[in-house]
């Protein structure tokens, strides 16, 4: 059977090993093939092929439910879900997305782009299953990296407590999550790997016992403390503290054996309870390359498959945002040995792995723990340490209440940097950073700015790790700047709630935040070919807002207009809004931004052409708005 013939995962059911091989090997080459021309994710996803194959045959998938965390190890379990055949628009828009979503097959049971929420979810479904009083098997596949968030281990708590509740939890342990893990927990595991493979006691176990003359039939009353017992000998430390939190634990298992797998997760089947499974793998299997290169090859922009790298640019593109705040980060944090940066399990993708080869003690990798990180930074800055908390937009949502109840009700002096902040594109709703500006402008004691280039960004570092009045967050988007000049030291701080003229006219004011501040100079240059004279203003700051800037040319120009890469419920353009009608500033106010809806996965540019974000789409809807006469022109 040939990979492309599979659209339904029970067709795996009856196959040898050897055709399962087949298989796995298909999926490896038609998984590098894909990410070769797309990107996306390449070693989660390589990594787990035999385990989604071994499972997967010892289920009927046409009842029981898998759960997958995060989702991006998911590839092939979409390429035995019947997605084979337009796998090749991955990523790309209207195509497959890059995770699991409920609303694109029938077999993905559970969305998620975060990590640590699998657990929790399968023991939804398992609960309302036994309500229902229905049979199917609920299986979690969660990563070692996963397992050191918070919400997995409150899940585990709690699947623990249920005794009664069939659900089956796969470990899949390959040491990394993007970078390599940190904390106790991937330790543990990690001597786990380490040791002899131990095989649970069966119940031939009392078979042998009943053999021995004399003394099988008497020992029956004890031949289950007996295996209990000699279980404890055999469970390492790991597996005993699994079991005491309530799992019959099995393993580790080697995560390319699948006839080891097939058999391991059939015995699973047959125990009633919470089961974990730790499977061992090694993240990128079958790609030497991806293999060598854990890290760098987590995820990949197009590349070349024999040499493993990246298609070249057809032009030179100007420093990453990223690679210029870890480049500012670390030269203040030279000078500032207060200064100590803190990644959730995002060293490189937020530039701080710079920070952490430079000034290895000025630098925290917490794991995939928001929360945490958050609290730790507030009891950092309780000691007079400058915290600087680099997290991405979309992940700081998980540490909402942290940075309301730890950090702005103490009015404690932490730097949030919001990396990937605004449409990211391919990796979809799960990572565009829609909402921080909205949820973060209505905490009291909270500063919220966004700089319109790299260079004012590296101002805006200076003005974070400066500031001490509070809490004070910096957004940012992903990619690269516009190549202004950058410095390498003597970087001003920005007055706090400041902005600035960048156009002078007559007809209307456009206030602009972060990355709108460029196209909305793009913006009143086609409106000043139809005749319409803006007033461009960056904004910098949504909180405090620049009203002693902002509230008289609104006044005097009479038609205001508001630029966010961000939701508009709640956003910039509703500070503004608000800002006028505090102010009995009574003039028309037309805010663009992204409206109230998810924003899917596809290039950005393509994104922000759906939504009527580019500069001369902008320019019409403002000609459309308050010009009419004018919009006749538009071409």
């Amino acid at each position: 059977m040939h990979l492309s013939e599979i659209t339904h995962p029970n067709q795996l059911h009856g196959l040898s090993i050897r055709q399962l091989q087949q298989i796995a090997r298909q999926i490896r080459d038609k998984h590098l093939q894909t990410v070769a021309a797309t990107g996306g994710h390449l070693g989660p996803g390589l990594g787990v092929v035999e385990l989604t194959l071994g499972l997967y045959q010892t289920l009927d998938l046409d009842h029981d439910k898998v759960i997958w965390d995060v989702g991006h190890q998911a590839y092939p379990h979409k390429l035995i879900t019947g997605r084979y055949s337009n796998f090749d628009s991955l990523r790309q828009k209207d195509g497959i997305a890059g995770y699991l979503k409920r609303g694109e097959n029938q077999f993905d049971h559970f969305g998620a782009g975060h990590a640590s929420t699998s657990i929790s979810a399968a023991l939804g479904m398992a609960l309302a299953r036994d309500a229902k009083g229905e049979k199917f098997k609920v299986a979690a596949i969660i990563g070692d990296g996963a397992l050191t968030g918070g919400m997995a281990l409150e899940a585990i708590n709690h699947a623990g407590h249920l005794p009664k509740t069939n659900l089956l939890v796969v470990l899949n342990d390959n040491e990394m999550s993007i970078s390599p893990n940190v904390g106790a927990i991937p330790r543990y595991l990690n001597k786990m790997r380490l040791s002899a493979p131990v095989q649970f006691f069966t119940d031939n176990l009392e078979e042998q016992f009943k053999q021995i003359p004399f003394v099988g039939e008497s020992l029956s009353p004890e031949i289950g403390r007996i295996k209990e017992g000699m279980k404890r000998l055999a469970v390492p430390k790991v597996g005993a503290v699994f079991e005491e939190l309530g799992f019959t634990y099995m393993g580790p298992v080697d995560g390319h054996n699948l006839e080891e797998l097939i058999v391991t997760f059939q015995q699973a089947h047959q125990i009633p309870g919470p089961v974990l499974v730790h499977v061992a793998t090694t993240k990128g299997k079958g790609y030497e390359i991806a293999e060598k290169d854990q890290v760098g090859y987590h995820a990949q922009n197009p590349f070349n498959l024999t040499t493993g790298k990246a298609v070249p640019s057809n032009k030179p593109k100007p420093p990453a945002y990223s690679k210029v705040f870890a480049h500012t980060l670390v030269k203040l944090a030279e000078a500032n040995p207060k200064i100590i940066g803190i990644t959730a399990a995002m060293a490189t993708g937020t530039g701080l792995d710079k920070l952490q080869a430079k000034l290895p003690n000025q630098y925290i990798d917490v794991g995939i723990a928001e929360q945490h990180a958050i609290t730790l930074a507030a009891g950092l800055a309780c000691e007079g340490m400058r915290p600087v908390a680099a997290i991405y937009s979309t992940f700081l949502q998980r540490a909402y209440d942290q940075i309301i109840h730890d950090v702005c009700i103490q009015k404690l002096p932490v730097f949030f940097c919001l990396d990937r902040a605004g449409i990211v594109g391919a990796d979809g709703p799960t990572h565009q950073g829609m909402y921080d500006i909205a949820y973060l402008r209505c905490i009291p004691n909270m500063v919220l700015m966004a700089p319109k280039d790299e260079a004012e960004l590296q101002r805006m570092v200076v003005t974070g790790v400066n500031y001490t009045d509070g809490a004070i967050a910096m957004r940012f988007p992903r990619g690269n700047g516009y190549g202004v000049p950058l410095m390498e030291e003597g970087w001003e701080p920005l007055e706090i709630g400041k902005g600035e003229i960048l156009r002078h006219g007559d007809d209307v004011l456009l206030v602009a935040y972060g990355t709108m501040v460029y196209p909305s100079m793009q913006v009143a240059e086609i409106l000043s070919e139809h005749g319409v004279q803006a007033t461009v203003v960056n904004a910098r700051f949504a909180k405090p807002l620049d009203t002693e800037l902002i509230l008289p040319l609104a006044q005097k120009i009479g038609r205001v207009v508001t630029l966010e890469e961000g939701c508009i419920m709640g956003g910039f353009g509703t500070a503004v809004a608000e800002a006028l009608l505090d102010a009995d500033i009574l003039v028309p106010v037309k805010r663009i931004g992204v409206p109230d809806i998810l924003v899917e996965h596809a290039e950005p540019n393509e994104s922000k052409a759906d939504l009527a974000l580019t500069s001369p789409q902008i320019a019409e809807r403002v000609l459309q708005a308050f010009f009419q006469q004018q919009l006749s022109s538009v071409s």
